[in-house]
């Protein structure tokens, strides 16, 4: 019901930038759309969220002050700018959605969205 890919990932220097991608196709409205983050060995972890419908928008500690999350409804994508990136940003970035429309769901838990991307690394060397 709900397709997702992500584009935009590679690799940079400390300090720099990237800006991911995400555009989603299918019939089911995503009333939340978020990024997430996976190094190798570690949990998969929430980084930023969007209510689609208001466009509240939700960050991890981590990245507050560095990252914005953003939404273009005429085509249908999120968008993650990521500034300022450390080496400890590295990871495989994963965009995710919850599709239909429900009650509040916590923004930055896995648990929340029921469908994924297939990632895109990220690789900030130092």
């Amino acid at each position: 019901q709900v397709q997702l890919v992500e584009s935009g990932g590679g690799s940079v220097q400390a300090g720099g930038s990237l800006r991911l991608s995400c555009t989603a196709s299918g019939t089911t409205y995503r009333s939340y759309m978020g990024w997430f983050r996976q190094a190798p060995g570690k949990e998969r972890e929430g980084v930023a969220s969007i209510y689609t419908g208001a466009g509240h928008t939700y960050y991890a500690d981590s990245v507050k002050g560095r990252f914005t999350i953003s939404q273009d409804n005429a085509k249908n994508t999120v968008y993650l700018q990521m500034n300022s990136l450390k080496p400890e940003d590295t990871a495989l970035y994963y965009c995710a959605a919850r599709g239909g429309i429900g009650v509040s769901f916590t923004p930055l838990l896995r648990e929340t969205y029921n469908y994924w991307g297939q990632g895109t690394q990220v690789t900030v060397s130092s």
